[in-house]
């Protein structure tokens, strides 16, 4: 299914609780303070509020809007001086000024999970091309963008819509996504048997799942990963779940 969890990266315990900490700050706050940091349209920057986006609909299946919010980094203009690189795409980041250490845990994630990121492709060049530069032209200036979401019900005691998912089924486009979630249930993945299958991160794993453009650069031996997260439930009851998506597109 293009999907797998790894171990052994070497990200420092303190990195992740500094990181977890600085997210879960950000999205304590109020609604309209942390509507002051959503981007234009068409800026894959800042924040996304609760039932703004619904990602089934980029497959052409109708959903109801997704539960997540979400605030988004990533590389800028800034980071590759000289290449006059669009600035749309390559967009500055927002920072949220009442989170004063959110961007420098924000940024330590990000740099330790593009590692990760850059070392699974350095394996996918020896596994598809025998060396460990194969994708190395694809990726010196990479659109790496870092989505932190957050699973909750918009206002307490709100009604869910049918079939509404805490995230609709969606592929990623890049070449591999590095993800660290809460153990709590949620993640599903779509399997060759046409059934929905439950993910439950491990002690201390990091989920990694490939995208489309690898698949269609392996002409789809390597398979983009279908997925979803529904409701987060606990014993039937609707629990918040935290998560943290590192796309490395290339």
């Amino acid at each position: 299914v293009g999907f797998m969890q790894i171990t052994g990266h070497g990200i420092a315990a303190s990195t992740l609780s500094g990181f977890t900490a600085a997210t879960d700050a950000f999205f304590a706050l109020d609604a309209p303070a942390k509507a002051a940091y959503r981007c234009p349209p068409g800026i894959n920057r800042g924040y996304t509020p609760p039932t703004a986006e619904s990602l089934a609909n980029s497959l052409g299946l109708a959903s109801a809007a997704d539960l997540f919010e979400a605030i988004n980094v990533g590389t800028s203009v800034a980071d590759f001086p000289g290449l006059d690189l669009p600035e749309d795409v390559y967009a500055a980041n927002v920072y949220p000024a009442e989170v004063p250490g959110f961007r420098p845990a924000v940024t330590a994630w990000f740099e330790a999970a593009g590692q990760v990121a850059r070392t699974m492709v350095r394996i996918f060049g020896m596994a598809l091309g025998g060396r460990e530069d194969y994708f190395e032209s694809f990726t010196d200036h990479s659109i790496d963008v870092l989505r932190m979401n957050s699973y909750r019900l918009p206002v307490p005691g709100v009604q869910m819509e049918k079939d509404q998912l805490g995230m609709g089924a969606h592929t990623d486009y890049g070449i591999v996504t590095v993800l660290w979630a809460d153990k709590v249930p949620g993640l599903e993945i779509h399997g060759a048997d046409g059934n929905w299958h439950p993910v439950m991160p491990a002690d201390g794993a990091l989920l990694v799942n490939l995208g489309d453009a690898t698949a269609r650069w392996t002409n789809e031996q390597w398979i983009s990963t279908l997925h979803r997260v529904a409701p987060p439930r606990v014993n039937g009851t609707l629990v918040p779940r935290r998560s943290a998506a590192y796309f490395h597109d290339g």
